[in-house]
């Protein structure tokens, strides 16, 4: 079938375009912003943050090294701040972490902050309502100038050689086109680097529907009685149902397949509708308890991955990189911290894209660290900054001086190791 031609009209035009609002858009768009750039940030749904906020994954796995050191700051930092002051988050004090104590590893288990095998140690994880978020994020983007577009669809892009020139967008209002300078793919599924032919993979997983239950007799009193399967929340008598406390669907997924999704979206909803009507009945305390809400969008935190300028790999584990532009930890293994490459942000041919969040280039076992929130909000502050630092230099951001773009993330808060830039 062919469909007739069509003249799709240019809405808006920017500087730098950051289609996905999830966590590292949201960073991307508000850093290229604070550099002085013209930017609009585009999101499908109608809220930002995605996993982070609709997704109900409302667990800052993990801002330190694993060893008490914070190895995530900048963007990601602020936000714990902002949420803290509204009364939004929970974490342990900075003097908790790297602590091997029994009674502080159970305790902050509670909130869903420790992850992994024994011997475990205090981590600076954070544990924040997703409502918050929103409004946080919101608030936000609206104090930096970002232009704000909810409910398009980036559906196709417009190409001029080696450069984009246009992204498309589907929506109620018909296709609209965004003329663009410079484009960050924060897509989460790398749907802006698929449309432009960049080389990717593909992995297939097993997705999970989080939900929150409240009516709950005392939360922290029945944990202490060995209740297990839910953490603790900011909000007195709630719990979050995090993966495992309704069973898996019956197949992996591919989550760039709509056939794929729709048969997980009724398979999850069915057993976490299962999981609330059981609770009650059988768990004590939770006799009185209902549903809060259940996730807006799956938990799926893999699909496609760049194979960009370079492809960071599980052996990259604790090794230096002269163009490292963001750090995380690993959110089940202590004293593990990966450099992330400014290489792994570069696809390989289009001239002005840059990849944050969880499709950058990385291969599936990295990919289990830089595929966390923490995570993206580094990659994506990185991003932000570079494509602000190559308009102004009229560079591609390939061409960007990376010394020039480590110089201006220490500036702005963000923690790079040793080594980096630092003059």
């Amino acid at each position: 079938m062919e469909l007739p031609a069509q003249r799709v009209p240019v809405v808006a035009r920017c500087d730098v375009l950051v289609v996905g609002g999830g966590s590292a858009g949201l960073a991307a768009a508000i850093a290229a912003r604070r550099q002085g750039a013209d930017v609009i940030l585009v999101e499908r749904y109608g809220y930002l943050g995605g996993l982070a906020s609709g997704g109900l994954i409302v667990l800052l796995l993990t801002m330190d090294d694993g060893a008490g050191r914070q190895v995530v700051a900048g963007l990601c930092q602020e936000l714990v701040e902002r949420l803290e002051t509204r009364g939004g988050c929970f974490y342990p004090p900075k003097g908790d972490w790297g602590d091997p104590s029994a009674e502080l590893i159970e305790r902050y288990r509670r909130w869903g902050l420790v992850w992994g095998s024994a011997p475990h140690r205090v981590r600076y994880s954070v544990a924040y309502d997703p409502e918050e978020f929103k409004l946080v994020a919101n608030q936000w983007v609206q104090e930096a100038g970002v232009r704000l577009m909810y409910h398009r669809w980036a559906s196709d892009l417009v190409l001029d050689g080696d450069r984009i020139t246009h992204v498309v967008f589907t929506s109620k209002a018909g296709r609209q086109a965004i003329a663009c300078d410079t484009v960050i793919d924060s897509s989460g599924d790398g749907d802006l680097f698929a449309l432009a032919g960049e080389p990717f993979e593909l992995e297939q997983v097993h997705p999970w529907l989080w939900f929150r239950m409240s009516g709950i007799e005392d939360v922290e009193a029945l944990q202490e009685a060995g209740g297990d399967g839910f953490f603790r929340t900011v909000r007195a008598g709630q719990a979050l149902m995090p993966w495992g406390a309704a069973g898996r669907i019956d197949r992996r997924i591919d989550a760039t397949n709509p056939d794929d999704l729709t048969h997980a979206e009724i398979e999850c909803r069915r057993m976490v509708m299962e999981e609330v009507d059981r609770l009650p009945g059988q768990t004590p305390g939770f006799e009185q308890a209902y549903l809060t809400d259940i996730a807006l969008t799956l938990g799926i935190t893999e699909s496609r991955r760049l194979v960009g300028r370079y492809v960071l790999r599980r052996e990259d584990l604790d090794q230096p990189f002269d163009d490292v532009v963001a750090v995380t930890g690993h959110w089940t293994k202590y004293g593990c911290v990966y450099q992330i490459p400014y290489r792994s942000l570069l696809p390989q041919r289009i001239d002005n894209l840059l990849a944050a969040g969880r499709c950058i280039s990385v291969d599936h076992r990295a990919h289990h660290a830089t595929k966390e929130i923490p995570a993206c909000f580094a990659t994506g502050e990185a991003a932000g900054v570079a494509a602000a630092l190559a308009l102004r230099a009229n560079l591609t951001p390939r061409e960007v001086d990376v010394s020039a773009l480590q110089r201006a993330l220490l500036k702005a808060g963000a923690w790079l190791p040793d080594g980096a830039d630092n003059s």
